[in-house]
């Protein structure tokens, strides 16, 4: 048996100490470099995911990880998953709403997740039957059912709008408050009740599996857009809700073949 809550130690240490690197970095011009996808990345990415790296290596040495900026040591399917700051075009313009993700998975999915907001202060940790907590409190998901009841965030509003331009024209006039939103803080407000629902488009597995695993520990649904389960092989398009019933409505409003 996988010992969580150690692992979940482990994950809180490591990653508090990589989160006083990017704030070394944070609003003090930290350089830019373009990768292929042409996505930015700072010195403050590959410092931070440096230290969670060696963190882990010291703690389990012969584990696979598998990060955004330095790839997959090993070729084992249960592995720890880093993303060192999501949210780069955050992070570079002064936005403190970055995170930093750290999850653990397994051949039955994530088993642990790490949300840590450096600039908030606020950490977010979520574990199977563990339950999930907001700088050490438990939190929990909404108990909202509807969506005409329901908070909603859009993630990735600039890439729905051109490349899912109908449902995001649907998404825009559903819900009772709607916010335009990046990156993992708006899944992290779900997970602490604050939301009821996001609509986020394409993730890579770094992005969604360590939030996957907070959202669920709080009680509440983080799926693809057909409600199946997240791997590492899903489209990168993921539905987060409170409630399954929420969840089930909002599924159906992403894949209506109207409007």
């Amino acid at each position: 048996m996988v010992d969580l809550e150690s692992r979940l130690r482990t994950a809180l240490s490591v990653t508090a100490e990589a989160s006083k690197v990017a704030m070394s970095h944070f609003r003090n011009a930290p350089g830019i470099e373009v990768k292929a996808d042409q996505s930015p990345v700072t010195i403050a990415d590959k410092h931070a995911e440096q230290v969670i790296r060696d963190g882990l290596a010291r703690e389990y040495p012969s584990e696979t990880i598998f990060g955004e900026e330095f790839g997959q040591s090993g070729d084992e399917t249960d592995m720890w998953i880093i993303d060192p700051i999501d949210g780069t075009r955050s992070f570079i313009t002064g936005l403190p709403l970055f995170g930093m993700l750290l999850g653990y998975m397994t051949s039955q999915g994530s088993q642990l997740g790490i949300i840590r907001m450096p600039a908030l202060d606020e950490v977010y940790t979520g574990a199977v039957n563990l339950g999930a907590t907001c700088n050490g409190a438990p939190i929990s998901v909404s108990d909202c059912t509807q969506l005409a009841s329901a908070r909603l965030f859009i993630n990735e509003a600039d890439k729905l709008a051109v490349q899912e331009a109908a449902v995001f024209a649907r998404l825009v006039n559903t819900g009772k408050l709607r916010r335009l939103g990046a990156d993992c803080y708006p899944h992290a407000l779900v997970a602490r009740g604050l939301a009821d629902a996001v609509v986020d488009y394409d993730l890579q597995p770094y992005d969604y599996l360590p939030v996957s695993a907070v959202v669920e520990a709080a009680g509440g649904f983080m799926t693809d857009w057909q409600g199946n389960a997240l791997t590492m092989q899903s489209d990168g398009r993921t539905l987060t809700a409170a409630t399954l019933e929420l969840h089930g409505e909002l599924m159906a409003l992403i894949n209506s073949r109207t409007g």
